[in-house]
């Protein structure tokens, strides 16, 4: 079964198209393509309020060509979702009805609480240890989501206006700093000790930066070293020397800081880095959905 997800970040807009496989033991999720345009709507929302006319076009231009490369894939089923940007426009759900009349996609706009469950949806636990406690973060352009996993059961989750872009714009509360470390620390003291789960794109892009093998950990002293490499460096110099993308190559300092954070605060000394995220949990919702 072919399926597409369709995530419209803070920072960028992404179509994921996947097919899931499903075998005898357990369905295999096989990524086709991958397409990614850095719009940075939350450059408008985290600053105005407001997404400009321009990001709008930018945005509805998108979501067309999107359209036409799931009609070209015929995936059997798809889902567009919205997160901290759009949550935060005032003019949010005019841009999700200007997209449905000239592109035909209907654009959900989901909460925190949504956004960590879907991500919670590819089940990364379930292939690593479910005897094992989890701290699973997720860093985007708007906001962080944290999600406490204990024997394969979700005991907490949150998410928290801290972002990458919102970093940049100079827009976090720091009262959302605090609330996160005493979130940390309600939620994760009883469990001892806690491995960490990281997705999103900064952490995947610092994770191949660091040249840890496939499939292990990167520990908090390593990713620690990272971002003073990282910081080391301008953003220029970072897109021509370490090869990022010019729209990567800002926020993935900031990303750091995040994770950076998180870890230390709930004394989490190692963290996975499965390569997933929104679009591959949307997937996965897209899946369950059709086979029951």
């Amino acid at each position: 079964m072919k399926f597409a997800a369709i995530d419209v970040g803070s920072n960028a807009v992404r179509l994921l198209l996947s097919q899931v496989i499903e075998g005898e033991s357990a369905p295999l999720f096989k990524k086709e393509a991958l397409v990614r345009m850095p719009i940075r709507l939350g450059e408008d929302a985290f600053r105005s309020r407001r997404i400009s006319d321009e990001k709008v076009e930018r945005l509805i231009e998108t979501m067309v060509g999107f359209r036409h490369l799931i009609s070209a894939y015929a995936a059997r089923d798809f889902m567009a979702v919205a997160t901290s940007a759009m949550r935060e426009a005032g003019n949010g759900a005019e841009v999700v009805e200007a997209v449905r009349e000239r592109s035909g996609i209907s654009l959900e706009i989901i909460d925190g609480a949504r956004e960590a469950a879907v991500i919670y949806a590819n089940h990364i636990e379930d292939r690593i240890d479910p005897n094992t406690n989890y701290l699973y973060v997720d860093v985007g352009g708007g906001s962080t989501e944290v999600t406490v996993i204990s024997r394969r059961a979700v005991v907490a989750s949150a998410s928290f206006r801290i972002g990458t872009v919102r970093m940049l714009q100079n827009a976090v509360d720091p009262r959302q700093w605090g609330d996160l470390k005493e979130w940390l620390k309600v939620n994760t003291t009883d469990l001892r000790p806690v491995v960490g789960i990281g997705s999103g794109g900064n952490i995947n892009k610092m994770y191949k930066l660091a040249r840890v093998k496939e499939g292990t950990p990167i520990g908090y002293k390593r990713l620690r070293e990272l971002y003073r490499h990282l910081v080391s460096y301008t953003p220029d110099r970072r897109v021509s020397v370490l090869g990022l993308r010019p729209d990567r190559a800002d926020v993935i300092v900031p990303a750091a800081e995040i994770y950076l954070n998180v870890l230390k605060w709930a004394r989490v000394k190692r963290m996975y880095v499965p390569q997933v995220g929104l679009s591959d949990g949307i997937v996965h919702v897209l899946f369950e959905r059709h086979r029951s």
